[in-house]
């Protein structure tokens, strides 16, 4: 019954308004007191009323009660008068009634919001009544081009219907007035039409004063020259409602939407068009042409959130940076080179028409927060750094600050609002703004590298510290930005002693140890906790996820460097731990009994920090600094052996608990190297089918040799003919023309078909002859190198750093185990680690700096050295000529990380800073790789707040040892080597496509940093990935390579 009433009603009306008793005009406006008037309003509202109603009870009638429903709104909608009748040119048609009372169409929006009613409205419109858009379209551009001449006239005009209206009431409406509430409703009808693809697909549309046809793109155009066109603050006869009508506002919430809703996005706004159109304004300021906006500073605000809207979708920020073809890529005129340029004038005042403008903070705000979503991404800012935004923001924010600094101090007796000034306040937001614009440059580590030669590093470290302190009280602490950044900055030294200063480290300490052992101060306690059942209990995971994420070797060092242990005769109950050296001391390093009774948990707080030492220790350079200082093994296997039953018969047995168990898997994984199949990790639990623990434990050296697999026997050497061309050609007298070339394709070739033949023996003399070929011609020679004479001293253990002498252990026990290495071979592993240092320090600079990693010796160990004795069979004085020889390379640099410590090629500033070019450089790109080939894994690093260049970075420095197999690493060094050092980069992000499936695993189980920094790389074989590695070399090795070469100079 309601739908015969409704459709009987719609065909009254339409029959009314054809009739010719009707013969109103927009012209002569409208009177709505009036009474045929507002009885004719009163039929269109009830209309009105049923169209928002109807579909939430459309699914209860059959699919002909809503098809009819719908074209009965649609034929009245589209009427249209004859061209013979007397009121056709200017009839005030069914749509401006309907406008009256519905201006925003919220019918339409509701009846396209589900499918089921839109694929019929959208259905019908194209079939019969295409006019219906035509008319909202001539209608948008009919108010445009009265804009646009209003605007050139007079730039400061600011409504259509200014003139008509007045402060009385008044119960009519003017012609204008009546064409904007048209306007209005036309609007807002396409926005929501456009946000569905059968809505596009109702596009182009012919108009019948125009010749050629308008488009989607063209409507969005139209849509973003209404933005600086239309007047900004438009006062309609809708007094009260008057801001939420302006064509400005409801266009922003249309971008909005579209922004929004990423599938239409892509389709509509991501065109250098559409662009081109929100860029207009700017380009005009850019170029210093005459500007016709009204209220310049709005329409720069709105194109800024626009543009930050795009910017922040991965389609929207490759159309800003490369346009709709990437090869525009170098094209300086792309959108993101024009809004660094913009942002650049805005920060030094170089933009006249704004000169003086109280908004210029907020408009510079809103411009930096465009560039901000740009140079966050790795390939955004590769773009970016020639501009040296960084520099202007730091430049900006070092005025702001002398300036605040002048503010006089507020009287406590006075009134707050009158001792602090509004300039005061702007001036400490404006800093603020400009201090988490360099903050987020360290979201990528050439951004933090460039972070770092601001000056700014301590502030920005305590803007974030401020921040992060309110969002936690706030409930806000998931933030998946910070969380990256922190994971980026713990990985440098200088940023890692920032968070130190800034009480960052003390502040999660702090919640951790609430967490773990005295709960929360504020928390009534109504009944005791409950027993945890994992390992680490759910509530102390984040914050061991942010220890883990924080102690880097790098940070670990400046944290730990020549720091002992506490070891207090008594620990209060209210003693809380504040920093890194408590934590070890309250939670890994438990060797008295002050310690064990001061612990409310003491099994669940010390596998707390057991589990964290087993992950801190799988950086081998961690794991020598710990053991030289506070000798861990001794502590654990002590507290081994007091974990032993006693008996009167014979030594007791060991007593299986949550400790011993986690102890053991410890003691194991420190003390002996090797990779997936070369040692044997024990579990963690009981055996599922005899409820036993089947693992030895032990509480003195050596460790057990189950722990260690069997060495496979190599088979037996097989003649090969390609691998027979490789060494011909390498020892060859005579080198042709492009002889580096066709060593590095036969050396391919080999790799495919048989990688297990390049080792021992066959690969060192490989690299060898190699690497004296390259080192002895100019143009592949990338570093100059004095002459050396190596220390002919009997040089032993002794005269190395006691870090360093764990280390020749360790390499020697490891060399021992491959059958690589004779008894003697320490005497050796130190005479070239000895004369290594000495040769390097030939082309050091001398530094001041209160960094502990920048004083006179390398921080860490010297991992490839080690690894280029073990290939060179324990060789002393072949290992010690290869690496002078290497040194003169460029991928030396990269494979070689204390070949460059205080290095004098280097610029001064890079060294001051402590980072080395495998971070800023080689990590980089992965990072930037890894986006483009695995957006997946890229996204669960991000979602997980870890970042691939810690992992990068560790893998790198120790030569993956403990990750991958001998062999493994042996061809990670020789592919390196032969085919050049952006390979380093393909074999990491070959390594994450083969993790791909395990990453994504772990991120949603939230442990992601644990298990890459604990697991093997089990299964990866380099050759495997070879074909892969050379399809990422012909994308990206032009950009990695000039890139790389640059590291003597990168100095911004």
């Amino acid at each position: 019954m309601t739908k015969e009433v409704y459709t009987s009603l719609a065909q009254h009306l339409e029959l009314y308004f054809l009739s010719e008793e009707y013969s109103l005009h927009i012209s002569a406006g409208l009177d709505v007191s009036n009474s045929d008037v507002n009885r004719l309003l009163k039929k269109v509202r009830l209309l009105n009323e049923y169209q928002k109603e109807a579909p939430s009870s459309w699914i209860r009638h059959p699919e002909k009660y809503m098809e009819e429903v719908v074209e009965s709104t649609l034929s009245l909608l589209s009427l249209k008068h004859k061209p013979n009748h007397p009121a056709s040119p200017d009839f005030l048609s069914p749509v401006h009634f309907l406008a009256l009372l519905d201006i925003k169409a919220v019918w339409f929006k509701k009846w396209t919001h589900a499918y089921y009613s839109r694929r019929v409205v959208f259905r019908l419109l194209e079939r019969k009544y295409k006019s219906l858009i035509n008319a909202a379209v001539q209608q948008c551009l009919d108010y445009f081009e009265f804009c646009k001449a209003a605007v050139n006239k007079n730039p400061k005009v600011s409504d259509i219907s200014q003139q008509h209206c007045s402060d009385t009431q008044n119960f009519s409406y003017t012609g204008p007035e009546l064409q904007y509430i048209y306007f209005v409703h036309s609007l807002c009808l396409l926005g929501r039409l456009l946000i569905y693809k059968e809505g596009q697909n109702l596009f182009p549309v012919q108009l019948k004063n125009k010749k050629a046809t308008v488009s989607v793109t063209d409507v969005l155009v139209l849509f973003a020259q209404l933005i600086y066109y239309s007047p900004s603050y438009p006062k309609t006869a809708l007094a009260a409602h008057t801001e939420n009508y302006s064509p400005e506002s409801l266009v922003m919430e249309i971008l909005q939407v579209f922004c929004d809703q990423t599938g239409c996005a892509a389709q509509c706004l991501y065109t250098d068009t559409v662009i081109d159109a929100l860029l207009h304004p700017v380009q005009s300021l850019l170029n210093g042409t005459e500007v016709y906006i009204n209220c310049l500073e709005t329409t720069l605000l709105d194109v800024a959130d626009i543009l930050a809207r795009i910017a922040a979708s991965e389609g929207g920020l490759s159309i800003l940076l490369y346009g709709e073809n990437e090869k525009n890529a170098k094209d300086s005129h792309t959108a993101a080179h024009v809004l660094v340029q913009f942002t650049k004038k805005l920060l030094h005042d170089d933009i006249s028409l704004l000169s003086g403008s109280e908004f210029m903070p907020v408009v510079k705000g809103a411009f930096i927060f465009v560039c901000r979503q740009v140079y966050k991404t790795c390939e955004g800012l590769q773009m970016l750094i020639p501009y040296g935004l960084h520099e202007s923001i730091a430049e900006a924010w070092r005025k702001t600050s002398l300036l605040s600094e002048r503010v006089p101090t507020p009287v406590t007796d006075a009134d707050s609002t009158s001792s602090i000034s509004q300039e005061s306040k702007t001036s400490l937001l404006w800093e603020e703004t400009l201090l988490d614009a360099l903050l987020n440059f360290s979201t990528t580590p050439k951004g933090l590298f460039l972070l770092h030669s601001t000056d700014a590093m301590n502030d920005c470290v305590n803007f974030m510290c401020n921040s992060l302190s309110k969002k936690i009280q706030t409930n806000e602490y998931e933030d998946f930005g910070n969380r990256i950044i922190v994971t980026q900055m713990a990985t440098t030294p200088m940023a890692s002693v920032a968070l130190q200063n800034s009480g960052f480290i003390k502040a999660i300490v702090t919640e951790l140890w609430a967490l773990l052992e005295c709960g929360k101060d504020d928390l009534r306690i109504t009944q005791p906790k409950s027993t945890p059942v994992d390992p680490i209990d759910p509530s102390c995971q984040k914050s061991f996820l942010f220890l883990v994420n924080l102690l880097t070797y790098p940070a670990v060092f400046e944290l730990l460097s020549k720091r002992d242990i506490p070891n207090k005769p008594i620990y209060s109950f209210r003693e809380v731990p504040t920093d890194t050296i408590d934590i070890i001391d309250r939670l890994i390093i438990l060797n008295s009994e002050a310690k064990i009774h001061s612990l409310f948990n003491y099994e669940q707080s010390h596998i707390f920090g057991l589990r964290l030492l087993n992950v801190l220790c799988c950086e081998l350079n961690t794991l020598l600094l710990l053991e030289t200082q506070y000798k861990v093994s001794q502590v654990l296997l002590t507290a081994q052996e007091e974990n032993v039953t006693e008996t009167s018969e014979g030594p007791g047995v060991f007593i299986i608990d949550g400790l011993s168990v986690e102890r053991n898997h410890v003691l194991v994984r420190i003390n002996l190297i090797g990779g997936p199949q070369e040692r044997i990790l024990p579990l963690r639990e009981l055996d599922k089918d005899s409820g036993l623990y089947p693992w030895p434990m032990f509480s003195s050296f050596p460790v057990p040799k189950c722990y260690l697999a069997e060495i496979p026997r190599k088979a037996e050497f097989r003649q090969d003919k390609d691998l027979d061309k490789l060494l011909k050609l390498l020892t060859s007298l005579e080198k042709p023309t492009g002889w580096a070339e066709i060593c590095r394709k036969q050396f391919c070739k080999v790799m495919k078909t048989r990688p297990d033949s390049i080792s021992g023996p066959i690969l060192a003399q490989l690299i060898e002859k190699f690497v004296s070929h390259l080192s002895e011609s100019k143009t592949d020679c990338y570093f100059s190198t004095g002459s050396y004479k190596a220390v002919d001293a009997d040089v032993k253990k002794e005269n190395l750093s006691s870090l360093q002498q764990l280390g020749v252990e360790m390499t020697v026990r490891y060399g021992k185990y491959l059958n690589l290495l004779k008894e003697d071979a320490e005497n050796g592993l130190c005479f070239v680690l000895m004369n290594c240092e000495e040769f390097l320090k030939q082309q050091q600079r001398t530094v001041v700096s209160s960094l502990c990693c920048l004083q006179e010796h390398y921080a860490g160990y010297d991992w490839f050295a080690s690894s280029i004795f073990l290939i060179m069979s324990g060789d002393r004085e072949r290992t010690l000529t290869f690496l002078q020889q290497f040194s003169r390379l460029l991928v030396s640099a990269f494979l070689w990380l204390p070949r460059l410590h205080l290095s004098m090629h280097l610029p001064v500033t890079t060294v001051e800073y402590g980072i080395h070019p495998v971070y800023f450089c080689s990590a980089h790109h992965v990072e930037m790789l890894l986006k483009a080939e695995l957006p997946l894994v890229c996204s669960a690093f991000h979602m997980s707040g870890f970042t691939p260049s810690q992992i990068f970075l560790q893998w790198i420095t120790q030569c993956f040892w403990n990750y991958m197999d001998w062999s493994e690493i042996c061809h990670y060094i020789a592919i390196c080597i032969f085919l050049g050092p952006d390979y380093q980069i393909y074999i990491c992000i070959s390594l994450f496509r083969h993790l791909q499936q395990d990453i994504l695993k772990h991120t949603e189980a939230r442990d992601l940093q644990v298990f890459l920094k604990e697991e093997a790389l089990h299964g990866f074989r380099v050759s495997d990935y070879l074909d892969y590695m050379e399809s990422l070399e012909e994308l990206y090795r032009p950009m990695l390579l000039k890139d790389m070469r640059t590291i003597r100079t990168q100095n911004t």
